[in-house]
């Protein structure tokens, strides 16, 4: 019993590979289509955009739709560059290639096909799994948003570092990256507060399965004694009433990550 215990926790810490030295600098992009206008702007991206994000060297990494009622037509997708310098050289370049120019013209015949952006640059934190382009297929995403208390980001990062997410693995959970806002949010809009955000995304079989993970974790005695140990240490709760946030997301067509 002693060895398969040991072979199963050897087998949940390699599920999970870290990128602590990822310097990338990764956005992510919401993006509000009128009325009517959310096909056309998945299929400029699907035809146009996607390439000529690739040639001004943004990584496509995903591109995903809120599962079922989508009323505010939400796009949310995320691009990784090197640093966010390069990112912003890549934009630049990217707004005054003429094959956007003129895909954009065309796009835009009968009206504008994103209403209002948002954005934020998100740097993997130290226990964050690589981010990178990955199609397996079937499966559905989950965007979650955690509001720490004053001071208390550093807990949060700890308790998911040592503890989180190797029970999320455990529980039947793919661990996607985790990132926290970067410093230096010059240029993005409506950034959260990056001394107490953590933005991360997971991957379940389904939606069903993921509320049976997750009944399943919560139950865990060990996230029990690891969330009364962290919250004892910090003094409190790690986050803010109503600070946890999530939506379910599905990749389209054309996502590098499925």
């Amino acid at each position: 019993m002693k060895t398969l215990l040991t072979l199963m926790a050897m087998l949940v810490a390699a599920s999970v590979t870290h990128a602590a030295a990822d310097p990338r600098c990764v956005e992510m992009r919401v993006y509000y289509a009128p009325e009517g206008k959310l096909d056309a702007l998945h299929a400029r991206f699907r035809d146009h955009t996607c390439k000529l994000f690739e040639k001004h060297g943004m990584s496509n990494l995903g591109y995903f739709v809120p599962i079922g009622p989508n009323p505010e037509r939400k796009l949310i997708y995320f691009v990784a560059y090197p640093s966010l310098e390069a990112r912003n050289a890549s934009w630049k370049a990217f707004a005054a290639d003429p094959d956007w120019q003129k895909a954009r013209t065309a796009s835009e015949v009968n009206g504008k096909l994103v209403a209002k952006a948002e954005s934020v640059y998100l740097q993997a934190t130290d226990y964050s799994p690589l981010a990178k382009a990955e199609n397996i297929g079937n499966r559905v995403f989950e965007l979650r948003t955690y509001t720490t208390e004053p001071g208390r980001l550093p807990n949060l990062n700890a308790r998911f570092r040592d503890h989180t997410v190797k029970l999320f693995a455990k529980h039947g959970m793919t661990n996607l990256p985790y990132w926290n806002p970067m410093a230096d949010q010059k240029g993005a809009v409506n950034p959260p507060d990056p001394k107490n955000t953590l933005i991360y995304l997971l991957a379940h079989k389904s939606q069903d399965a993921a509320k049976a993970s997750f009944d399943g974790f919560r139950m865990d005695p060990d996230w029990v004694a690891a969330r009364k140990a962290s919250e004892e240490k910090a003094g409190g709760s790690l986050t803010v009433k109503d600070g946890v946030k999530s939506v379910f997301l599905v990749a389209t067509d054309y996502s590098a990550v499925k």
